[in-house]
């Protein structure tokens, strides 16, 4: 399971056993171990990766590193492992946002412990072996060991316990909260009836006839009878799919390529005269020949939505999804905010 946070502005990943310890606090934690091991020198415009192991921040009794630091840097900016260093003119608002996140994690963390939440032997081990699995070979991992756990599997089990207590901390307080039903996504819908308005829109598919460029009149004499012959194939087609693949051989527009579907279009963005057209059209018609200037098209109307609301069922998925993110977003905030009242925090 993923939780997201917005931290200077940047959505971060969230925490699972294995996506937060991969990336987080691993994440290509073997590109990490060969960065520090053999980084190239980076260029003037990046600012490099290198961990000494100092400490950054004190969170209570809890001690963090600059390698936990740059771990989370990697999330927020993952980009860096193949530059081998972070853009100096986001370096500093990449370092806040991450020390913000790392302070977050380790907070979380302390509450799972004090409600003394656990984690079944099962799943742990389901997890580490889902983490080593990440690497290529056994010599990748043992690297990885220890440049990052001192050489130690049992701080590395720590680490992913820590993750997996993050997580369920996460879920109790934040996933299991956020659920929005029907329910309230139609009351919020009924509440804020000018966000579901809409103008007029159509979907429709084209067929095209262009002259070419500085066309005498003996070539736009011509490019009239090919229009012509188009229209008379265009009303002999029947489906959506033969008007389709008629544009798609002989029309000349952009669309042709798509069945010629412009899919929905609103009102405000077609010319005139297309809109006159269309708007004479039944679902499935085609029009007869439409001039815009020296060219010509044909258009086949596959929906017409006149002005008004757009009905409930049809927004309910991204409404609830929309709400979900905000409550998700919200409780986060609240969460955060309360952790931190009693908590002692020093950046060092």
């Amino acid at each position: 399971m993923k939780y997201q946070i917005t931290i200077a502005a940047v959505l971060l990943a969230g925490i699972s056993a294995t996506a937060q310890l991969a990336s987080s606090h691993s994440g290509s934690a073997p590109a990490t171990a060969v960065a520090s091991a053999k980084a190239a020198q980076p260029g003037p415009s990046t600012v490099a990766l290198q961990t000494t192991g100092k400490p950054v921040v004190r969170i209570n009794d809890a001690v963090l590193t600059d390698r936990d630091l740059l771990r989370e840097m990697f999330v927020l900016f993952p980009y860096a492992r193949m530059h081998n260093g972070f853009p100096k003119k986001q370096e500093a608002e990449i370092r806040q946002g991450a020390m913000q996140m790392i302070i977050f994690e380790e907070l979380v963390y302390q509450e799972a412990l004090r409600r003394k939440m656990t984690i079944p032997a099962v799943r742990l081990q389901q997890d580490e072996k889902k983490f080593k699995s990440q690497f290529s070979s056994r010599e990748e991992y043992n690297a990885y060991l220890k440049t990052e756990m001192d050489g130690s599997e049992a701080k590395l089990r720590q680490q992913i316990r820590r993750s997996l207590l993050i997580e369920a901390m996460l879920k109790a307080e934040v996933e299991n909260k956020s659920v929005v039903t029907p329910a309230q996504a139609r009351l919020y819908y009924e509440k804020n009836p000018k966000q579901f308005e809409h103008g007029e829109v159509f979907s429709f598919q084209s067929i095209s006839v262009l002259p070419p460029a500085n066309a005498n009149a003996e070539t736009l004499k011509d490019t009239s009878k090919k229009a012509e012959d188009c229209l008379k194939q265009a009303k002999a087609t029947k489906t959506y799919e033969e008007f389709g693949l008629l544009a798609e051989k002989v029309s000349e527009d952009d669309y042709r390529v798509n069945m010629g579907d412009h899919k929905v279009v609103k009102r405000s963005d077609l010319p005139q005269e297309v809109i006159q057209a269309l708007q004479a059209l039944k679902t499935g018609e085609v029009s007869g020949l439409i001039q815009l200037g020296n060219a010509y098209t044909i258009v086949r109307l596959n929906g017409h939505i006149p002005v008004g609301r757009t009905r409930f069922a049809e927004v309910r998925p991204s409404l609830m999804k929309k709400l979900q993110q905000q409550k998700t977003e919200q409780l986060r905030a609240a969460l955060d905010k309360r952790l931190h009242q009693n908590a002692k925090i020093q950046q060092l």
